[in-house]
């Protein structure tokens, strides 16, 4: 480029010419002018390469450092390029276990120093010398081929120090791809002010803006190779921690792969300055302990969970000593599975009812009527469960609804934050022990809202509406329409399978095969009495009057004879009298013991083929099978005294009378409950419906929950003997810990949450073999009788007891205990009502007494978990009795017995609130802290250091800090203050603004302490 330099005597003027118009540069002196010069002669390509170059160097540094411009996943996708799989090598291990885990201790390069109990740092050169520096550890993993590193975790903050002992280590999950040639950088920043650089999680702020990292100053970084650390086994590796320009030595860091439990043996002085130089112990591997893990059990565990995120922590004991603490937070894949197969059973079932109405026949014009408008609204209702089907079909996101989406129509039957909460212990003297907590938002229906209150009053204000119904329909109490409900299911049920073993009988008549031929007769016998004693109930009498009372035209008839004296004189009968009944008749006149004769023509027709069976083995010198507390006269002489001719021939027209009976008992008992089902539609059209919705998605968010729990807790607890026998023999307790309030909309949510996990009793569980690979659960049953198979591979069931094998069904006993806990709590308990949550925490306590009372009838006392100090569990339950009773405010007591209670009784716990987030993040780190503490002796100095290790974000995996790590919602940058309400409203009453005030500052004062 050819440059022209024109000078004057008080300045110059610069022309630069080139192919393009030229440019003239004008400065007021010499010296500036020959400036511009010699920025003009630098300016070649070689040059600006060059500082190209050393820019993206410097933007590299900065953007491993800056949060805001690294939104990646946790989890990188797996590398599926054959020739990166061919060049570098992966550390395999079982699924079950880490691949790598590691914590942190750093030491500055300076002289030894004496021995310091639980130190790591010692003497750190802080920016300005009279402060004390805030130091934490970032890891970065930068994986082979890339260029860009990806910021995996970091340590908790510690505070006011020159000498920090970080408690925090870092876990790479099974599925990481982690290689030999894999690198790690480890980078100590000082945190000028703390604040600034944690997250905060208030939900009110709606704008989210980047966050900077103007509180945090680089202080020195070192990087390592995975492969180097493999290879130097049990001697450490030493790293320096240099300056950003690489020149100036910070200290060095020490990094060592040793087994989970290695160090802890030793004391914890020794742990921290065993070494003479002050340097960092790095790296542990972890395995499971053998009676928690088996290779054998992870198809099963990893069939319900997917995506966990670990954190590693080391904690001193109070006998001066280690202890290893390995924190698991994983997603659950049956947060959309279970509300799938619940939603294709609701369609199903509703499909059956309307088949079931229509098929009542003709009815007089009201209730004709009636009934299209009960068919129509249900339709509507099957179309909407098939779109909310099909939409769940199409949904391709995360295993996890988030709390962002807890509104959106198209999830409503999806649990909120489905996570499993596990905390592994591994202690110097005490076993391994693992704490699941389920955490799952409230089951609650929040896309229908809480306006007019939760399920438990609006059921409450249905079923007084329908009291007053007066002539338009017929009133049935619950019990009767529940009632109805299960005879119709039975009706679907037994009817078939009565078929097919008659069908059986007559195989095994054909084939001349007497053992066979017994072995059917009995299995007939047995589901035919289920079927007859199913029927033998006054509720299907009153239906047949009254759907009779329904047909265009009826007369009713007085009955001639009682019930016993047509029973007797029918057992006379010969059964080749025995003929079909009409349908109920529209225009003649009801005889109201029909019923009673067709019903009865189903035990004589079983009692004349045990007759038949009986000669048949008689002639063929078998021993004849004799009928126990028969109270019907012995039908055998009414069989013909020579039998001549196939087996087939003489049991197959009596098969066919049973089948007939059998068949008009159905037709008549299947109208009359359908009948009954009407009239509970056509009272509250579409109230009803709706109210079925509300409590069919409430219920699915809490089933979902409880089957994950249950296949966890079985998982964990698959080698433990005594669970298993109390899992068939009394069943599980599970319990549910609410932190709702009893203020505004969380009122419909507790009272959504009380009926949902109410209406798990209603479930039972069956575990059986798998067949193939898949081992998801299959949910059978209908609505108020709910059986989830749980599918084994063969290995694990053969391991159960037979009682299990056999098909027993599993019963679980849920109880819930809400304590609100908020600073709305606080305003429910001064100015509003908190009756609610007084009567579900005393309800629910009944039932877990009537637990307690069948597991020490049926269990010995040696089956109960056994930890250090064993408290009696009757003393236990007394204490939760007084501080229900006391109805103190806020009383967390409740929740601690509560969860003591469940876990000492082998149970499953949950921990519910809104949406699975700050309340119930809270209370569960305070549990495991506790459970540190009380069962595993941690230090008593270490308790607020080991909760805010657990509490800090800082800790979580590779997850931008402003995203919640349950949620996948931005949360930083919202205000704290949560507390600060309207203030137009408070000043409707100074009373409440005083309130107001003290609350505010109080929050303040706490939150600056």
């Amino acid at each position: 480029m050819p440059s022209d330099i024109l000078h004057q005597d008080k300045g110059c003027n610069d022309e630069f010419q080139s192919g393009e118009p030229n440019l003239y540069l004008e400065a007021a002196s010499r010296s500036g002018c020959e400036s511009w010069a010699v920025a003009l002669g630098e300016a070649n390509s070689e040059g600006l390469r060059g500082k190209i170059q050393q820019l993206q160097r410097l933007i590299m540094e900065i953007k491993e450092d800056r949060t805001a411009d690294e939104v990646q996943q946790f989890i990188p996708s797996t590398q599926t390029d054959n020739l990166a799989e061919s060049k570098f090598t992966n550390l395999k291990r079982t699924v079950s276990e880490p691949k790598l885990e590691f914590s942190l201790e750093i030491f500055p390069l300076s002289l030894p120093f004496p021995p310091v109990p639980f130190s790591a740092c010692k003497d750190l050169v802080a920016p300005t010398r009279d402060r004390k520096l805030n130091t934490f550890v970032q890891i970065t993993v930068v994986h082979p081929g890339e260029q860009s590193s990806t910021r995996y975790s970091s340590t908790e903050i510690v505070e006011g120090t020159r000498d920090p002992l970080f408690l925090t280590g870092v876990t790479f999950p099974p599925d990481y791809p982690i290689y030999e040639e894999t690198k790690i950088k480890l980078t100590v920043y000082d945190v000028k002010d703390k604040s600034q650089d944690t997250v905060r999680t208030s939900i009110l702020a709606e704008q989210k803006e980047p966050r900077t990292d103007i509180g945090r100053s680089f202080l020195g970084s070192a990087t390592f190779k995975v492969g180097d650390l493999v290879k130097s086994k049990e001697q450490p590796l030493t790293l320096s921690l240099r300056s950003s320009d690489g020149g100036k030595t910070f200290g060095t860091i020490d990094v060592s792969l040793v087994k989970m439990g290695e160090t802890e043996n030793g004391e914890a002085d020794h742990i921290t300055t065993d070494v003479p130089e002050q340097k960092c112990a790095l790296v542990y591997e972890c395995t499971y302990p053998e009676n928690t893990s088996s290779r054998d059990n992870l198809p099963l565990l990893y069939a319900v969970l997917k995506n966990p995120i670990c954190k590693l922590y080391r904690f001193p004991t109070s006998d001066n000593k280690w202890m290893c603490v390995r924190e698991q937070m994983s997603e659950s894949t049956l947060s959309f599975h279970i509300p799938k197969e619940l939603i294709s059973l609701h369609i199903k079932e509703d499909m059956r009812r309307n088949q079931d109405l229509n098929e009542l026949g003709e009815l007089a014009p009201h209730w004709d009527n009636m009934r299209k408008s009960v068919i129509a609204h249900c339709d509507q209702m099957l179309a909407l469960y098939q779109n909310m089907l099909a939409e769940l079909g199409k949904y391709t996101g995360s295993s996890f609804k988030s709390s962002c989406s807890k509104g959106e129509k198209t999830l409503e039957f999806v649990p909120i934050n489905l996570h499993l909460q596990r905390m592994y212990v591994h202690s110097p003297r005490l076993k391994d022990v693992l704490y699941d907590v389920i955490t799952v938002g409230a089951p609650a229906a929040h896309f229908q809202g809480f306006k007019n209150g939760g399920l438990q009053k609006l059921l409450n204000k249905f079923e007084a509406e329908r009291r007053n119904t007066g002539y338009q329909c017929i009133y049935y109490s619950p019990e009767n329409t529940a009632k109805a409900k299960e005879i119709l299911s039975n009706i679907n049920h037994l009817q078939p399978l009565i078929s097919s073993q008659a069908d059986l009988l007559l195989n095994s008549a054909r084939q001349h095969l007497p053992d066979s031929l017994k072995n059917s007769l009995k299995m007939l016998s047995e589901t035919t009495e289920l079927f007859v004693h199913a029927f033998k109930d006054q509720l299907i009498r009153s239906a047949l009057l009254a759907l009779y009372t329904a047909r265009p035209g009826c007369v009713l008839k007085k009955p001639t004879n009682s019930a016993e004296e047509s029973g007797d004189q029918s057992n006379q009968e010969h059964p080749s009298q025995i003929k079909r009944q009409d349908s109920i008749p529209h225009h003649s006149e009801y005889d109201e013991e029909e019923w009673d004769r067709v019903w009865a023509n189903v035990g004589k027709s079983l009692n004349c083929i045990i007759a038949m069976v009986d000669r048949l083995l008689e002639k063929g010198n078998a021993p004849c099978i004799i009928k126990e507390n028969e109270n019907d006269s012995s039908p055998t002489e009414h069989v013909e005294s020579h039998i001549s001719g196939d087996w087939y021939e003489q049991l197959y027209p009596l098969i066919v009378t049973l089948k007939d009976c059998i068949g008009e008992v159905v037709i008549r008992a299947k109208q009359s409950m359908s009948f009954v089902l009407l009239q509970e539609l056509a009272c509250s059209l579409p109230q009803c419906l709706m109210l079925t919705l509300r409590r069919d998605i409430v219920f699915s968010q809490a089933l979902a929950g409880l089957v994950c729990g249950f296949i966890i807790k079985l998982y964990s607890s698959f080698h433990d003997q005594g669970f298993l026998q109390q899992l068939h023999t009394v069943g599980l307790i599970v319990q549910y810990e609410g932190l709702l309030s009893t203020y505004s909309e969380e009122i419909g949510m507790l009272e959504d949450m009380a009926v949902g996990i109410s209406d798990l009793q209603k479930v039972m569980f069956k575990i059986t073999e798998a067949k193939s690979d898949d081992l998801l659960p299959i949910i059978t049953g209908r609505r108020g009788y709910y059986i989830i198979e749980i599918r084994l591979p063969q290995k694990m069931f053969e391991l159960l007891p037979q009682e299990i094998k056999e098909g027993k069904l599993l019963h679980v006993y849920p109880v819930l205990f809400n304590i609100g806990i908020n600073e709305q709590q606080t305003l429910a308990e001064r100015f509003g009502d908190t009756s609610l949550q007084e009567s579900v925490n005393q309800e629910n306590l009944e039932l877990l007494k009537e637990y307690y009372r069948l597991f020490t009838e049926k269990m010995p006392s040696d089956c109960l978990p056994h930890f250090q100090e064993q408290n009696d569990l009757k003393g236990l339950l007394e204490n939760l009795h007084q501080n229900i009773q006391a109805k103190k405010r806020k009383n967390v007591e409740i929740m601690w017995l509560a969860a003591t209670i469940c876990r000492k009784l082998n149970g499953i716990r949950f921990t519910c609130c809104k949406s699975a987030k700050d309340r119930t993040s809270m209370s569960v780190t305070l549990e495991q802290c506790s459970i540190l503490r009380d069962e595993h002796q941690l230090h008593k100095d270490f308790f607020i250091r080991a909760l805010d290790c657990m509490r800090s974000r800082q800790t979580q995996g590779a997850l931008n800090e402003s995203d919640d790590p349950e949620t996948g919602c931005l949360t930083d940058n919202k205000p704290t203050s949560r507390h600060f309400y309207p203030v137009a409203l408070l000043l409707v009453s100074s009373h409440l603004l005083v309130v107001w005030l003290i609350l505010s500052l109080a929050l303040l004062l706490a939150k600056y302490q």
